[in-house]
């Protein structure tokens, strides 16, 4: 379906850190202001780290939890972007659900990994396939530096073939 060339060319991006800060800024800039990141990047998986800073803090000390979402949701949507990127045809992307779980506070950085990759790649190879949108419910963790688990993420993506 995809070509490794064409994933591995959207990933090369990714793990620019010059490059995706400037796209950050571009196309989101409340994350970019945050301080989410791409930590690192495959076709199969996703780390994003989000600091604790002035700019991503509540009043109670600890990270917004917004900003704990937007790196939640960047991990997941970053290897759904790869994917749809390189798939045959045109694939449209959305957010059609979020639910939240905070178990501990943040205080430190957080990073979240998504290791969807290849489900996210089937969900696009099953909309090219068949013209038929699909959903995809994506598990997300966020940990401490430490390995604490601080929160996790359940993200619902839609995948739609875009007709042409």
């Amino acid at each position: 379906m995809a070509t490794p060339s064409s994933t591995e060319r959207f990933i090369a991006k990714v793990n620019n850190r010059f490059k995706f800060s400037l796209f950050l800024l571009y196309k989101l800039p409340s994350a970019w202001m945050a301080g989410v990141r791409v930590r690192s990047m495959t076709a199969e998986t996703c780390t994003t780290v989000v600091p604790y800073r002035w700019l991503s803090q509540n009043p109670f000390r600890s990270t917004y939890f917004a900003c704990l979402a937007m790196a939640a949701e960047m991990s997941s949507g970053v290897l759904a972007m790869a994917h749809a990127d390189a798939a045959p045809a045109k694939v449209s992307m959305l957010v059609t659900g979020m639910e939240g779980l905070f178990l501990k506070k943040a205080k430190n950085k957080t990073y979240f990994t998504c290791n969807a990759g290849n489900d996210i790649l089937n969900a696009i190879h099953q909309t090219v396939q068949t013209g038929e949108s699909s959903a995809l419910t994506i598990s997300v963790a966020g940990v401490s530096e430490d390995g604490t688990e601080i929160a996790r993420f359940m993200i619902t993506w839609s995948f739609k073939k875009i007709s042409s």
